[in-house]
């Protein structure tokens, strides 16, 4: 044990190891191509993802009224599958302004990195149509729809919602 040293103690040497514990950061400016390509790559995830929950909420209404229409179900699973629906829904407009800020954020590296991009290039036309095909997310993505109403149907008197 008398061979053992404690950290605290201050005749212990601090380990040693083979390798620096981080790496030093290049000091160089990221290159505009690169962060171009993950700024479209990134749009277009976000895009397929509200493209999915649209999709999941129509698919999942469509199976409530099923349900509901068959009688069959038992109300349990009716009220649970109603909440899923309802948790898909609040996902709608979430990832729909994720998916309009990050078209912003394309549109506007586009423009501050005009001189530093190759015009003519590949990521540069694909960023290009989805900002085309999906708005200059000042208008184009249905940011106003975020806003929905509340239904009071089917609440009791004095009932919150």
């Amino acid at each position: 044990p008398s061979s053992l040293c404690s950290r605290s103690s201050p005749s212990c040497p601090a380990p040693t190891l083979p390798f620096p514990l981080a790496m030093p950061r290049s000091q160089k400016k990221p290159d505009p191509e690169r962060q171009l390509t993950i700024k479209v790559r990134a749009c277009q995830r976000l895009l397929k993802e509200a493209s999915y929950y649209e999709t999941e909420v129509a698919e999942n209404e469509t199976k409530l009224s099923r349900m509901k229409a068959d009688g069959a179900a038992d109300p349990y699973d009716v009220k649970k599958f109603e909440e899923v629906l309802e948790e898909s829904r609040m996902m709608v407009p979430d990832s729909r302004s994720r998916a309009r800020r990050a078209l912003e954020d394309l549109a506007g590296f586009l423009e501050s990195n005009e001189a530093e991009l190759d015009q003519g290039g590949e990521w540069v036309a694909k960023a290009r149509d989805l900002i085309k095909a999906n708005g200059d997310g000042e208008e184009g993505d249905g940011a106003g729809a975020e806003v929905k109403e509340t239904s009071v149907e089917g609440l009791e008197e004095g009932e919150a919602f």
